[in-house]
């Protein structure tokens, strides 16, 4: 990002290391032996094998900082290379928000919401280490049931409205669903389906139904350039390669770029409907049609 000249890409999605240490070699290892270390490897269930993901709560001050630090510096470079009104998405969880989404303000974006991701992972809900067995009438945190996506937008060019702004970067607005209702900021959602798993075995695939979903939003004119910067296994990528949409991605890790080789032409091949959750909710006729559906998908 830093080598890109400015005002290259329409968006940014991106869904980052959820902290700044478990995707380093160490801790990679570790959840490769299946050992841990900041991975969670949760046992298996109905014998079906879940896949690790990270502990999320090895938070202290000094990391509060180092995290501030690092996505300022980062938010400047992707105000950078954003056009004007260019919009970012970036996956955080309840404890990293505040800090992730206070250092990109202050790196000059504006805070435009909060996009809640409903579902229910493994996230959360556990007893106390290592003391399961005395404690098992309690958790430490609460059982995840939705999953923050902080929607920023880098201000439009000044003297410009909204739409003059789109008419000259094609950026500054969010494109409303195909049957053109707003985009909202709830989204009904599943877990990363298996097929799409066995494509790409990254510890932290989200599902092209949301990321199709996110990346059609972003792109109001159908025009421009969506950049992932850390592109993983390439889930950003496929979706706006299903959309048509031109995509960049920046992924350091040698393991998971192959993978994203592999992965993204046979994930944008696949048939999904981004808002086939939301319509399955939406026609149940329930007052309590979302939390039963979240019951019955998990």
């Amino acid at each position: 990002m830093k080598e890109q000249e400015p005002n290259q890409f329409v968006a940014i999605v991106t869904d980052p290391p959820y902290s700044l240490e478990e995707f380093n070699r160490e801790n990679l290892e570790k959840m490769k032996r299946g050992s841990g270390g900041l991975w969670r490897i949760p046992p298996r269930i109905g014998g079906y094998e879940r896949s690790p993901l990270p502990r999320f709560t090895v938070f202290s001050p000094e990391h509060r900082r180092v995290m501030y630090s690092y996505f300022y510096e980062w938010g400047r470079l992707a105000y950078k290379v954003l056009v004007p009104g260019g919009h970012l998405v970036i996956a955080s969880t309840p404890i990293f928000l505040p800090t992730v989404a206070s250092a990109i303000v202050d790196a000059g974006f504006e805070l435009r919401g909060i996009i809640v991701r409903l579902v229910q992972t493994l996230r959360g809900g556990f007893r106390p280490k290592n003391a399961e067995d005395e404690y098992e009438d309690l958790c430490t945190m609460p059982r995840a049931h939705y999953e923050p996506w902080a929607l920023f937008r880098k201000p439009l060019e000044r003297g410009l409205t909204v739409a003059e702004n789109l008419r000259k970067w094609k950026a500054g607005a969010l494109r409303r669903d195909p049957d053109g209702r707003p985009f909202p900021d709830v989204i009904p959602s599943e877990r990363t389906p298996e097929r799409e798993r066995i494509i790409a075995p990254h510890p932290t695939l989200k599902p092209q139904s949301f990321m199709r979903r996110i990346v059609w939003a972003v792109v109001p004119m159908g025009e421009g350039v969506v950049l992932d910067p850390f592109s993983g296994a390439g889930s950003t990528l496929a979706a706006a390669e299903a959309l048509g949409y031109d995509s960049v991605g920046v992924e350091v890790n040698p393991e998971y770029y192959e993978m994203a080789l592999r992965a993204v032409p046979e994930l944008a091949k696949l048939e999904v409907d981004p808002w086939f959750f939301e319509r399955k909710v939406k026609n149940s006729g329930k007052t309590l049609a979302l939390t039963s559906f979240l019951l019955n998908e998990t």
